[in-house]
């Protein structure tokens, strides 16, 4: 009785500071309420259930074993059909990469392959014209006075890399994004009845729109990522509406993955930049410095602020057990301020040796990683070595989100 009282004391305590997350303050400054929440222990139990994750150790811990699983269909479906798991959305996203399991995960994976250095040095070339070219655009822009760096150069900068090369239609590209941008709601940590409903008509378009994809290549094959899924998948699955729908899930999964988050690695990197006369001096003087800085952004304020698991068994992190089919919410962006992992965490240090969990960890390190390293490693040397330092406008609005961030603006000007 003591122990269920305790536990219900704490999930109250919890409550007050997953709400302050909730709100426009939050979502523009999370991290006063991450070291609250980390305070108060690197496992505490959520107001909704479950356990949140906040220590460094333990998030790696959880990322890194196979003892924590995905929450997977068949865990969704457990859930009922009354809760967010069983939105169209989100039974859609249970198909895709992300939310699979072993054995499943290991045969989606090995037919997705991976940006292995030939590609990634092919879509880099591609990188850096379009890079220049937005950065052409950009600087017209701003000769009249100031200009949204995120909107005319971020956004467009990964819909423009992952289109071209899965040879997607330019005049696709805005449409895309725009879905992008309402699909991720179903994952994020406590998603609106109306966020749902946004993420459900923008996942059952871009069904459509990716399954017509599949069946064109099909009938018109070419030298691109798509026609080379269907290939594997014929050799795996001899029902071709099967083998479709399954590089369907996989486009879906690249798209996604693509997009969101690296647009706003792009906006978030860039943010730190220009809110210092400083950091951009040395960047200019200093090149090299580039991909330090493109790690400490990741490990400073990631794309994704939380990522969610399940317990394969009765476990016991943290010292708190878990039972079996808890889920677990790692709390990713505290756990980067973990001053048990990071000296004076809450500075941002381009020269910090690296550690961070931006990309998750073990089985579902993500695929794209190398790619979007490269994009925001491209997009800051060009950004110092050919424009005047840019300073900012004003504080960027943020998008009503926990778990994945994104600015809806940064509006810069020259020094």
């Amino acid at each position: 009785m003591v122990v269920a009282t305790t536990a219900l004391h704490d999930r109250r305590a919890s409550a007050s500071l997953f709400s302050r997350l909730r709100t426009a303050g939050g979502q523009a400054d999370p991290f006063p309420i991450y070291a609250e929440l980390l305070s108060r222990g690197e496992v505490v139990p959520a107001p909704w259930g479950g356990y949140a994750v906040t220590g460094f150790a333990a998030c790696d811990q959880v990322l890194r074993s196979r003892q924590w699983l995905e929450p997977d269909r068949e865990w969704r479906e457990r859930q009922g059909p009354g809760t967010r798991w069983n939105a169209s959305s989100s039974r859609e996203m249970s198909h895709t990469l992300a939310a699979l399991n072993p054995p499943d995960h290991t045969k989606v994976r090995r037919a997705a392959g991976t940006f292995d250095r030939a590609t990634v040095e092919r879509i880099g070339r591609n990188v850096s014209r379009t890079t220049d070219q937005l950065l052409d655009s950009f600087t017209e822009r701003i000769r009249t006075g100031e200009a949204d760096f995120s909107a005319l150069v971020c956004e467009e900068l990964p819909v423009a890399t992952i289109g071209g090369w899965l040879g997607l239609p330019r005049a696709d590209w805005p449409r895309l994004r725009e879905l992008t941008h309402d699909q991720v709601f179903t994952q994020e940590l406590l998603p609106s009845a109306s966020q749902l409903a946004l993420s459900d008509a923008a996942t059952a378009e871009l069904r459509t729109y990716f399954m017509d994809l599949v069946r064109h290549r099909r009938s018109n094959p070419g030298e691109d990522p798509v026609t080379r899924w269907i290939q594997t998948w014929d050799a795996m699955e001899p029902d071709q509406d099967k083998a479709d729908e399954a590089v369907y899930f996989l486009v879906l999964f690249v798209l996604l993955a693509a997009l969101e988050t690296t647009a706003t690695l792009l906006s978030t990197t860039a943010l730190r930049l220009v809110e210092s006369p400083e950091r951009w001096d040395m960047l200019a003087g200093d090149p090299g410095l580039v991909p330090g800085f493109v790690e400490e952004t990741l490990r400073y304020d990631p794309p994704t602020h939380v990522i969610s698991r399940v317990a394969s068994e009765d476990s016991v992190l943290g010292g708190i057990g878990i039972r079996r089919d808890e889920m677990v919410h790692l709390m990713v962006g505290a756990a980067h301020r973990d001053p048990a992992r990071h000296r004076d965490p809450d500075r941002f240090d381009p020269e910090r040796v690296p550690g961070h969990l931006a990309f998750s960890g073990g089985i579902h390190y993500c695929l794209g990683a190398p790619l979007a390293r490269l994009e925001a490693q491209t997009l800051l040397l060009r950004l110092v070595r050919r424009l005047p330092r840019l300073t900012l406008v004003r504080p960027p609005s943020m998008a009503p989100r926990v778990a994945f961030r994104r600015l809806l603006n940064l509006d810069v000007a020259f020094a």
